[in-house]
């Protein structure tokens, strides 16, 4: 679980920050070239020019990069619950072929089972909630892999064990599996880079923001759009928090519930 202060800061609260630490400097950019142009009256915005574009150009590149790294992790995280959705639904289909007396002794544990991961995914960001599902479904899974093993041993089940286990493997298998796709959320480091540019290129906007070019409105523009992209890319980062959650795909999970209602 991802615990760093940036993580758990809200994306909202990161934003705001980073739209007033984008007009300050600016600012500062603004007031500096004043500054500069006092001294050196020969200063010229030509070589700025240059230096402006190339840095817009290493922002793009690195803006999109980490737009890429977080919509790709969204996918996978949206794809996974979709993949444990249907895993769950074969186990608890593939019960119905045992004989009713071992039936009635593992479908109880299988909707227990189901409600575990749904408390996982409705825990949010609560680690101890997450934490607690995963004991409980790794508890509940063990109860069911000890009926299934031996109820295998009968000769009699061979066919059911033969599709019934592997059926369990899955299942176990994707709870790591789905662990494992939540954690892996943007490098920090990425991030920090992202700003340090996105402050950078403040900087020399408005350093070149100086006599028949000096127009403000445009740094507030520019401001404004880069904080709603970087406002997007961070709530596809974190998806089950802000507007871009994936409460839609965890419902097929939820869903599940109909199945055992006889």
């Amino acid at each position: 679980m991802n615990e760093t202060l940036l993580y758990k800061t809200p994306a909202w609260i990161i934003v705001i920050l980073l739209f007033i630490s984008m007009l300050a400097i600016h600012w500062v950019g603004y007031r500096f070239r004043i500054i500069e142009t006092k001294n050196n009256k020969s200063l010229t915005n030509e070589v700025i020019g240059s230096i402006v574009a190339s840095l817009l150009g290493l922002f793009a590149l690195l803006l999109s990069f980490t737009f890429n790294m977080a919509s790709t992790r969204y996918d996978s995280r949206r794809l996974v619950i979709l993949e444990e959705a249907n895993t769950i639904r074969t186990v608890i289909l593939r019960v119905d072929m045992y004989p009713d007396s071992i039936k009635n002794l593992i479908k109880p544990d299988l909707k227990d089972y189901l409600e575990s991961r749904i408390y996982y995914y409705t825990s949010v960001v609560d680690t101890f909630d997450i934490d607690k599902a995963n004991r409980e479904t790794a508890k509940i899974h063990n109860k069911i892999w000890e009926k299934v093993i031996h109820d295998s041993k009968n000769e009699a089940n061979f066919v059911r064990s033969q599709q019934m286990i592997p059926a369990l493997n899955d299942m176990i298998n994707i709870v790591s599996k789905r662990d494992a796709v939540k954690n892996a959320t943007v490098p920090n480091p990425v991030y920090w880079l992202l700003f340090v540019i996105i402050l950078f290129a403040s900087f020399t906007i408005g350093y070149s923001n100086i006599g028949k070019q000096k127009n403000h409105f445009l740094a507030i523009i520019f401001s404004i759009t880069i904080m709603l992209t970087v406002y997007l890319i961070l709530n596809l980062d974190r998806p089950r928090r802000g507007i871009n959650n994936i409460n839609s795909k965890e419902k097929k999970i939820v869903d599940l519930r109909d199945l055992f209602n006889d």
